[in-house]
């Protein structure tokens, strides 16, 4: 029987009939990946040298500030610049360490507290630069426990004795809280000027949290929220120029107290009149930044679970708190009222951040922690 199929094909042939064509790379489509990786690794780098601070100038180096205030050097190497003020110190009866708050400097001795009351008491009284203000060497690991063990190496560099009184205003209070956790055996006596609180600590009740918060203004809580959040972008958030960022730090102070204003106004005025710029002069990165990641960041242990460690001494704490004080939202100060019953604790009605330059307050307060009320 004969076939009847069609003409008969090889098979060379039929393989190259249905092998599709592969299509050829255009030299365009190249072109457009590298200009495209270019634009990528570009903008990176862009992005990444507008979030990292510049290098501090750091004091005492060829590019720094020049060093002209005493120093101590630390273990580790870095510096401390310091200043003294009232009685000799081998002939004081109360010495105290004094810790500035945010953009002060070692000369912020305490402002307030009057001589009659120095002498009266014999009153030694140092301030130091925190690491990276001022004349102190930076502190790229700067965090809370560092910060009292600075105060404790001051101490022994200048031979206060095993103890010594602290003083610490506004967001110097986190090296109070510090020395409580890992220093409290080197405390004679501690007090706290309106110590900045942390809207994060785990203890805070979330409506106390939550009514303190709605009491800043929105730079301050996006500024604060970064800090805590994404450290790494604080640098470029507090120098940017489009959004709103901390009434701090941009010296916005209609937010405060009116008598407050002139407070503070004045404060900064004596406290840097030889030199305004110094307490920030090896870069605000390793300062007021450093300072803000530190005090709003995750802390180590949550003050309001602090036990006593003075069961058995005389030594006392004191927090001195005013009740109109925007920066430092009291309803959080009384939750460390309610937390710390054995911390003495004195809100002082109509006043705000600027205790230490309400006339007479500073006297008191002094006077309270040396030898009390």
């Amino acid at each position: 029987m004969s076939g009847t199929g069609g003409p008969k094909i090889k098979a060379s042939a039929a393989r190259a009939h249905t092998r599709k064509a592969v299509p050829k790379t255009s030299s365009s489509s190249s072109l457009g990946l590298v200009v495209l990786s270019a634009t990528f690794a570009l903008l990176s780098w862009l992005c990444y040298r507008n979030i990292q601070p510049p290098p501090p100038k750091i004091c005492g180096t060829p590019n720094g500030p020049p060093v002209t205030a005493p120093r101590i050097q630390l273990s580790d190497g870095r510096y401390l610049a310091y200043k003294e003020f009232g009685v000799p110190r081998n002939e004081a009866k109360y010495k105290i360490i004094a810790v500035h708050g945010y953009g002060g400097s070692r000369n912020a001795l305490l402002g307030g507290l009057t001589d009659d009351v120095v002498d009266e008491l014999s009153i030694y009284v140092v301030g130091y630069d925190r690491a990276g203000y001022g004349q102190s060497t930076p502190n790229p690991g700067r965090n809370l426990k560092s910060e009292a063990f600075d105060v404790q190496e001051l101490a022994d560099g200048l031979q206060l004795g095993p103890t010594f009184y602290v003083a610490c205003t506004s967001i110097g209070g986190y090296t109070g809280y510090s020395l409580l956790k890992y220093l409290p055996h080197r405390l004679a006596g501690l007090v706290m000027f309106a110590p900045v609180t942390n809207f994060w600590w785990p203890g805070i009740p979330p409506e106390d949290a939550s009514k303190a918060w709605k009491t800043q203004y929105i730079g301050d809580r996006l500024a604060l929220s970064v800090a805590h959040h994404a450290p790494w972008l604080l640098y470029w958030y507090m120098t940017q120029k489009w959004l709103p960022t901390s009434s701090t730090v941009s010296m916005e102070r209609s937010r405060l107290a009116e008598y407050d204003q002139n407070i503070i106004s004045g404060y900064y005025a004596q406290v840097h009149a030889e030199n305004p710029l110094e307490p920030t002069q090896q870069g605000r990165a390793e300062s007021q930044h450093r300072d803000m990641k530190v005090m709003f960041g995750k802390w180590e242990f949550d003050p309001g679970t602090l036990e006593n460690p003075f069961v058995n001494s005389s030594t006392r704490v004191d927090i001195w708190q005013g009740d109109n004080d925007y920066l430092v939202p009291v309803t959080l100060q009384r939750y460390i009222h309610r937390s710390l019953p054995w911390v003495h604790y004195h809100e002082v009605p109509g006043e705000g951040h600027a205790l230490l330059g309400v006339p007479g307050l500073a006297d008191i307060m002094v006077k309270t922690m040396l030898i009390g009320p």
